[in-house]
């Protein structure tokens, strides 16, 4: 072991393919069960996801067992949309939803957008302070589509940042 091995690397980002539908799922879905307090069921599934892909791109940090965390991003005319914003519950907390985030922000500022927008479960208001802190503001809000079982009331708060 030589310096600078005691911390483990940062994992490296690149864009989402086909071939990581599979391990995307599966970490959407393991980073969002904090979701069925409200929402019964898991949040996505292997088509959706390539709807996803095909309509816009997900970025991904590639861990040494699989995919820490991933972020989908969507130019939507002069404005950016972003969502499913996940980080492996395991590597919560090292800056990974924050590097995400960020580079989301990036892609869709050379894009040409002039704003990102983002939305959230109310039921997950641990999330207002975490996008607070990197410049987003609430905008709004709407309610969760009828076809979606809820187990307890709830809709979706609307989030925008202007990008410099």
């Amino acid at each position: 072991m030589h310096e600078g091995s005691k911390t483990s690397p940062e994992p490296p980002l690149r864009a989402g393919e086909e071939h990581d539908v599979e391990d995307l799922t599966q970490l959407i879905n393991l980073a969002f069960a904090a979701e069925q307090v409200a929402i019964p069921g898991e949040r996505i599934d292997r088509a959706k996801t390539r709807a996803y892909l095909s309509s816009g791109a997900f970025l991904v940090l590639e861990g040494r067992t699989g995919l820490a965390g991933c972020v989908y991003a969507e130019k939507r005319g002069d404005r950016g949309y972003l969502g499913l914003l996940a980080v492996e519950p395991s590597q919560q907390g090292r800056g990974f939803g924050k590097k995400l985030l960020g580079a989301a922000e990036d892609l869709l500022r050379r894009a040409g957008c002039s704003a990102v927008d983002l939305r959230v479960v109310s039921a997950r208001s641990e999330l207002l302070p975490f996008y607070e802190r990197f410049g987003y503001a609430q905008t709004g809000t709407s309610p969760i589509p009828r076809e979606v079982e809820l187990k307890i009331p709830c809709h979706f708060i609307h989030m925008s940042k202007k990008l410099g």
